[in-house]
């Protein structure tokens, strides 16, 4: 399975499956309420996807893997949705091609929203009925999976909207109420961390995906980890140096990058310098706030800036590893954090049979991880063992730094 939760069985723990489906399928109904149909429809690159895909793809897993699977006398809500809305499960069968994903003006909307109170309606139902302590079991795992599955699309929905509405010149806003200004934060600092033997990945009760396992050991060396992230006024120094004309920071891609798409600051960066940067967020076009952490930045860029800094990026076991330490800030809650390691299986990993098989495993091959989570991560999607991972040019997603240096072990002493 991919994910797996603790025990709890009988008509308890399906009652508060039930309102947990509830809940979730109600928030992803929320963050779409501020949006017109228009904005709903349009897919404004090819990582992106329409609000209305996203609605209707996630209403598909749960009538695919569930309903299709549990019910005596399963219907499909629409035959043709099983092509348009299935994204990259080929146990499954055909897809409609991502790119072509906002040439879908029909279903509309409104056929969309009927459908997943549909797909609601007779989830509810299978939740309320008496089951097996195997088969209730069985049923709450995979719904307990459709909604993390669900969560990880309600960040996309935010993060591909905000794209999409940045190529507006009339730079609308997603969310009309003020954005909060960030105070002076603390001096950047160092947390040190001894050379030895660490545990990494996901073990004992609580849901986590599959690619978060085994539990495995790893030897890292002394190293720190800065106490902060990056802000924008400490990235803004590094523009001001030349740090994107200066080929002796990047990786050879990371220069191809910029070269080719032309890049000279974070995607959002309006401006040429100190005193005009402005930037575009959820809440608008804005002032640049030095204060707050950088934000959309690819892992060429955040690899740039730690070798102008003097550092590195951290490796994934370090950033485990030290997660719980109280002198780091904001592991959780504010950027996804590039690290070093490229998405890999750990030691032992195996995937899943059948189609389900395919949510993680097959997507571990030129792709760097990201841990912790960003401003857009839903409330209880986070945790220390979580592997995001995107490709090294991915930029329009929450992704911040997180600085690392090496360590000789006689300077711990």
């Amino acid at each position: 399975m991919p994910g797996r939760s603790e025990t709890i069985t009988g008509t308890a723990r399906l009652a508060a499956m039930l309102q947990a489906f509830v809940d979730v399928r109600h928030t992803s109904l929320r963050l779409t309420a501020p949006l017109s149909a228009e904005d709903c429809a349009c897919q404004s690159m090819p990582d992106a996807s329409p609000a209305k895909w996203h609605l209707a793809h996630t209403t598909w897993f749960f009538e695919t893997f569930i309903l299709e699977k549990f019910e005596p006398n399963f219907a499909p809500f629409h035959e043709s949705f099983r092509v348009l809305f299935n994204s990259y499960y080929n146990g499954i069968g055909d897809k409609y091609p991502r790119l072509q994903r906002g040439m879908l003006t029909r279903p509309g909307l409104g056929e969309v929203k009927a459908y997943r109170a549909h797909v609601d309606g007779r989830m509810a139902a299978l939740l309320a009925q008496k089951h097996s302590d195997a088969r209730a079991d069985e049923l709450c795992s995979l719904v307990e999976l459709g909604l993390h599955h669900e969560q990880q699309h309600q960040e996309l929905i935010l993060t591909d909207i905000l794209h999409l509405l940045s190529l507006n010149p009339l730079f609308p806003r997603y969310d009309e109420a003020p954005a909060a200004t960030a105070p002076p934060g603390p001096p950047l600092d160092w947390v040190t961390f001894g050379a030895g033997v660490v545990e990494i990945g996901h073990a004992g009760a609580g849901f986590h995906f599959d690619n978060e396992t085994p539990r495995h050991r790893q030897f890292v060396e002394a190293y720190a980890l800065s106490s902060r992230l990056v802000t924008n006024g400490e990235y803004a120094a590094f523009i001001a140096d030349g740090g994107y004309r200066n080929p002796a920071f990047w990786l050879s891609e990371g220069w191809d990058f910029l070269k080719a798409q032309g890049v000279r600051q974070p995607l959002y960066w309006q401006g040429e310098g100190p005193g005009s940067w402005q930037t575009f967020g959820l809440h608008g076009l804005r002032p640049l706030d030095l204060h707050a952490p950088v934000l959309h930045v690819s892992y060429y860029e955040a690899s740039a800036y730690a070798q102008w800094a003097g550092a590195r990026l951290p490796t994934e076991a370090e950033w485990e590893h030290g997660a719980g330490h109280d002198g780091l800030v904001a592991m959780f809650g504010t950027a996804w954090q590039w690290t070093s390691s490229s998405y890999a299986p750990y030691p032992g990993y195996s995937a899943a049979a059948g189609a389900l098989g395919e949510y993680n495993g097959k997507f571990m091959v030129n792709q760097y991880v990201l841990r912790g989570s960003s401003l857009a991560t839903p409330d209880g999607h986070a945790r220390a063992t979580y592997r995001n991972f995107f490709n090294a040019a991915s930029r329009w997603q929450f992704s911040g730094i997180r600085l690392s240096r090496s360590l000789d072990s006689g300077s711990l002493a």
